[in-house]
């Protein structure tokens, strides 16, 4: 019987899209394009020549790079100010996007938020509020496109999932579920397009600490000092910027890695819980307090 180190040699490995090492020509999907890690990936994939459609629920914002992405010389572009959450304004999104353009070839599941606090003080509707944009924004943008992406013959998929999809930290427990669901279901997607033979790879990113307004403009439950969180965030975590996580993610989809780590920090403390096994849970614990804002008195 063979072992699965056997088996998984003998997988045929999906390919990236075509002249993996541009974008040229490609028809590329970003949620979360205004601001942050989703505004440079857009300017990465304009300045390599791609057709793009970005999105944001932030109008503002959305605007802002619109202008940024005309700047760079963007070849053909389409904005559209949607919610992921709302899986009928992404379905027609999708519809929307291949009318225009015909096809697509790279989707990036990048829209996020956050909500820091404990569990036992956390509302339903902060949870519900969490999981529909972190993770069924992922399942909604994935279902949407992927028949599009499988019928390109060449396409990525790109979900962000977080070093929270692979470490849990306290104060964080509808960011980590939201984000392990990402990890869980890209990896077993990942599969899927193996075995039923499609070329499309399939990339989840996890991203330490990045110098973006995810934090400042996320949520807090009623005892957290939010200036205090977004302060430490801004200061003390968040030492990549966007423009260099950008980078690596793009450079990692073209390649068509099944995980890409983005950060110094996301690397060390992947390899520290690998290492330590359950107890670092244990370690977590005892510096959290020492370490992690003091609450509101």
């Amino acid at each position: 019987m063979n072992s699965p180190h056997e088996i998984a040699r003998k997988l045929p490995i999906p390919r990236g899209p075509r002249n993996s090492k541009t974008l040229e020509n490609k028809v590329v999907v970003i949620t979360g394009a205004g601001s942050g890690m989703g505004r440079e990936m857009a300017l990465i994939a304009a300045r390599q020549g791609a057709l793009l459609a970005v999105s944001d629920w932030n109008e503002q914002g959305l605007a802002e790079t619109v202008d940024l992405l005309k700047a760079a010389g963007a070849r053909e572009l389409r904005s559209d100010v949607v919610d992921v959450a709302d899986r009928a304004a992404v379905a027609a999104l999708a519809e929307a996007v291949v009318e225009q353009f015909g096809r697509v070839n790279m989707v990036v599941n990048n829209a996020g938020v956050t909500v820091t606090g404990d569990f036992e003080e956390m509302s339903y509707e902060d949870f519900d509020w969490i999981v529909g944009v972190n993770f069924m924004g992922v399942v909604n943008g994935t279902k949407e496109f992927l028949p599009h992406l499988i019928a390109s013959g060449d396409g990525a998929l790109v979900n962000i999932s977080s070093l929270f999809g692979l470490i849990s930290m306290p104060g964080q427990t509808a960011y980590n579920a939201t984000k392990y669901a990402v990890r869980g279901f890209s990896e077993a997607l990942r599969e899927e397009m193996l075995i039923n033979g499609h070329e499309v790879t399939v990339t989840c990113v996890h991203p330490g600490g990045i110098k973006t307004g995810i934090a400042r403009n996320g949520r807090k439950t009623a005892s957290q000092d939010a200036e205090s969180i977004d302060s430490f965030f801004e200061k003390k975590l968040a030492r990549m910027t966007a423009e260099k996580a950008a980078q690596i993610i793009i450079k990692g989809a073209l390649a068509g890695k099944a995980r890409v780590l983005v950060g110094v920090d996301a690397h060390a403390l992947h390899h520290f819980a690998k290492l330590t096994g359950s107890r670092y849970q244990d370690v977590v614990a005892r510096l959290a307090p020492r370490t992690m804002p003091a609450r509101k008195r």
